[in-house]
C-alpha cells in the first residue's frame, strides 16, 4: 500500500522537518506514530523540507507499507501519537510511483508580516513583527520574480540543488487587517528562497529600497545583494499540487483565518 498524507504542523517546537539525531523534528514525530501503527518502521518523503521554526498547513508526504488499514486508522491513530504540534489532516492511497517530493508540480508558501509598535505575545513566533509596509509597492515589485529565472540573488550560501533555475508561477502581496501576507507558488523552491524574497520585498514595503530593486538585483544573480534572509515564524507551507490527484489544499494560517481574511486568500 502506497500512501500519501496531508500534514499540519506548528514548526516552533520543532528544528526543522528532516530527521536530527539529537534534536526533535516534524520527520522524526511522524515516523515515530506511523511506525506504530504499521508495527514495522516507516521512513516518510516529504514535498518540502522546511527548516527550523519554518510552519506548514499543507505539507505532503509519502510512504510505502504492506500494513493494510482503512484511511482512518492511519489518520486517528497517527494523530494519537504525534505531539500536539503535528497533525495528520488527510490520508490517500496513490500510485506505486507517487513520490511526495518528485511527483510535484506547484508548491505555494505563505509568509506573514504583522504591523505592531511592540512585539506580540499571541504572534510572536507565527509572524514577522513590522512597523509598517506598503503592501501595493511590494506587490508591483514582486512581479518583476514571476516566471522562470535565475534565482541565485535569492539563493542560501547552502543550498545543494543543482541548478538556481525555478519558474515562479503567481506571486501576491495584500493585506487583511494588520496582516500583510505574501502568498507564492512555483514548480519549486531553493533553500530559503522564500525567506530571501520576503525579506526583500520587505525592504520595498518599508521605503528602504525602490520598487525595481528585486526585479534588478534578481537579474544580477548575487546573494550578497538581497539583504538578509527574513525570519522563519513567517513562513508557512501551505499547499503541493500533484498531477492526477485533487488533494486537499492546505488551509490559510489560523491567524488569517481570526482577522476574517479568508475568503480574500
Amino acid at each position: 500500500m502506497r500512501l500519501a498524507l496531508g500534514v499540519e504542523y506548528d514548526g516552533s517546537p520543532f528544528h526543522g522537518f528532516q530527521l536530527q539525531a539529537n534534536a526533535p523534528s516534524v520527520q522524526g514525530a511522524l515516523e515515530a506514530a506511523l511506525s506504530k501503527i504499521a508495527a514495522h518502521p516507516v521512513r516518510i518523503t516529504a514535498a518540502g523540507r522546511t527548516d527550523a521554526g519554518v510552519h506548514a498547513t499543507g505539507q505532503v508526504v509519502s510512504f510505502t507499507s504492506p500494513a493494510s488499514r482503512p484511511p482512518s486508522a492511519w489518520l486517528r491513530g497517527t494523530n494519537s501519537l504525534t505531539p500536539a504540534g503535528v497533525k495528520v489532516t488527510w490520508v490517500r492511497e496513490v500510485d506505486a510511483a507517487f513520490d511526495a517530493r518528485r511527483s510535484a508540480v506547484a508548491r505555494r508558501y505563505h509568509y506573514l508580516f504583522y504591523e505592531a509598535d511592540a512585539p506580540s505575545p499571541l504572534l510572536s513566533g507565527h509572524a514577522v513583527q513590522v512597523a509598517s509596509l506598503d503592501e501595493d509597492a511590494m506587490h508591483r515589485a514582486a512581479q518583476a520574480l514571476v516566471g522562470e529565472h535565475d534565482f541565485t540573488t535569492f539563493r542560501a550560501a547552502g543550498c545543494q540543488s543543482l541548478s538556481a533555475h525555478r519558474c515562479i508561477h503567481r506571486v501576491t502581496v495584500q493585506r487583511a487587517e494588520s496582516l500583510v501576507l505574501l502568498d507564492i507558488t512555483a514548480n519549486a523552491f531553493l533553500l530559503h528562497m522564500v525567506r530571501n524574497i520576503a525579506g526583500a520585498l520587505m525592504q520595498v514595503g518599508q521605503a528602504r529600497a525602490e520598487e525595481s530593486w528585486p526585479g534588478r538585483i534578481l537579474q544580477a544573480r548575487d546573494r550578497s545583494l538581497a539583504g538578509r534572509t527574513a525570519p522563519p515564524d513567517g513562513l508557512y507551507l501551505v499547499d503541493v499540487r500533484y498531477p492526477g490527484y485533487d488533494f486537499p489544499g492546505g488551509r490559510p494560517p489560523a491567524l488569517l483565518r481570526a482577522l476574517g481574511g479568508l475568503d480574500r486568500f
